[in-house]
């Protein structure tokens, strides 16, 4: 998850006052480009990096799988009553199947305030949930542990799932917990998330380690060993670059985009992209607006101040106590501080600058559907990948590195981490 896991309810409290994600998707204007972008991704499905409903379902729905029917419409359900601003979910079949997926790493969050034998338990429970989620629907989801597994699905029409482990804290500093992950299906793991581990410094947290330990290198080398990829999203630039001295295969970004595009520190240097091509690796692009956007990286940080402003507590707030106070102060703000839109155009900004940095061999897509508040206009659900390709189809893009895009890039990383691990065994 993202948004320094704005995932701390399905309600995302840190929506307050946000516009809710517009539902319609735009339609390809030019029948050709349409007609391209449907042959392509007929040939080429997303196999996309990072997707967050397995928390969403353990939040609204208590990992209760006969409380929601993923084979329908899901962006028209309710909110649950104990999150009325919940907004609408942005995964289900027949929606995965409109955005030409093939291939899902779904993610098995928790929260980073969960740790030792707590989050190693809470880790498995979100595993579980996948695959109940998988059984659940036989003829449209099938689990995969390797890159000939997602083949074989996508052949046989299914969707092939596989699992990500989506921080270092989630394996209770050890490495036979890692190695059980593994064993269980966990196919990557993020060395951190928004905090530092023990053993990891986090891109959104005071740099403690100055990269890894000797005890994060040691992680890095036994995922190596096992075949399980090497996730840097959330990491900080230094954890990035021991890492990339360290890796014997290819790393992914699950999702993340460029530093040189929208300078957030979730996203990755310019430096960093260019090892990434001795490396091997790949940058999958994340669709969150404070990312893409600079600008909404700015607005982000002014609002999070407004609010601090006015309501922080024990002592700081103008209204503090005052919740009614607060609301119409911060109400009043937006109305003159509106929040800037974020575009198709800027996520392909992103795709593009790595590409021309690393080269179309290490770009793919992470999205964090489920895992985000909001979305760029057009982007704001697993039917929408179609929109992101005809935009990069009218800047150029060949089919040949549009099926590296899509999914083809992803492939090559998972085979070259099975080769490294199986010459390791």
């Amino acid at each position: 998850m993202s948004v320094l896991h704005l995932k701390i309810s399905g309600s995302v409290a840190a929506l307050m006052l946000l516009p809710a994600i517009a539902q319609a998707q735009p339609a390809i204007e030019d029948p050709a480009i349409a007609a391209r972008v449907d042959r392509l991704l007929s040939a080429h499905p997303v196999i996309d990096g990072h997707n967050d409903l397995p928390w969403e379902l353990r939040d609204r729905f208590d990992s209760d799988l006969s409380k929601v029917d993923l084979a329908s419409d899901t962006a028209s359900l309710p909110p649950p009553e104990n999150m009325p601003d919940a907004i609408p979910l942005m995964t289900d079949i027949p929606r995965l199947r409109a955005g030409h997926v093939g291939g899902q790493f779904w993610s098995v969050w928790i929260p980073v305030s969960v740790s030792g034998p707590e989050a190693i338990e809470m880790t498995i429970e979100q595993i579980d949930l996948v695959k109940r989620m998988v059984a659940a629907y036989p003829e449209s989801l099938a689990l995969a542990l390797t890159a000939e597994d997602m083949v074989r699905d996508e052949k046989a029409g299914r969707i092939a799932s596989l699992i990500g482990i989506e921080g270092g804290h989630q394996i209770g500093g050890s490495l036979a917990v890692l190695r059980q992950m593994y064993a269980l299906g966990a196919r990557y793991m993020t060395l951190t998330h928004s905090s530092n581990t023990e053993w990891a410094d986090s891109a959104t947290d005071a740099p403690v380690h100055g990269g890894l330990t000797a005890f994060g290198e040691q992680v890095v080398r036994e995922m190596n060993r096992l075949g399980m990829l090497v996730d840097l999203s959330h990491v900080s630039p230094d954890t990035m670059k021991d890492t990339l001295a360290i890796a014997r295969a290819p790393v992914i970004f699950s999702h993340s985009g460029a530093r040189g595009v929208a300078d957030h520190p979730r996203n990755v240097p310019d430096d960093v992209l260019r090892a990434l091509v001795q490396n091997g690796g790949i940058v999958m692009v994340n669709f969150y607006p404070g990312y893409v956007s600079e600008a909404r990286r700015h607005w982000d940080a002014e609002l999070a101040a407004q609010k601090t402003l006015l309501s922080a507590p024990p002592y700081g707030g103008l209204y503090i106590g005052q919740p009614d106070k607060a609301a119409a102060a911060l109400a009043e703000w937006q109305k003159t501080h509106p929040m800037p839109r974020t575009t198709i155009a800027m996520v392909a900004d992103h795709i593009d600058y790595i590409a021309r940095i690393a080269g179309p061999d290490h770009v793919g897509l992470g999205a964090d559907l489920d895992g985000i508040p909001d979305a760029p206009e057009g982007l704001d659900a697993v039917d929408k990948y179609p929109a992101l390709f005809a935009e990069l189809v009218r800047r150029g893009w060949t089919d040949k590195d549009l099926g590296k895009l899509a999914g083809g890039n992803l492939l090559r990383v998972m085979r070259q981490a099975e080769t490294v691990a199986a010459a390791s065994q």
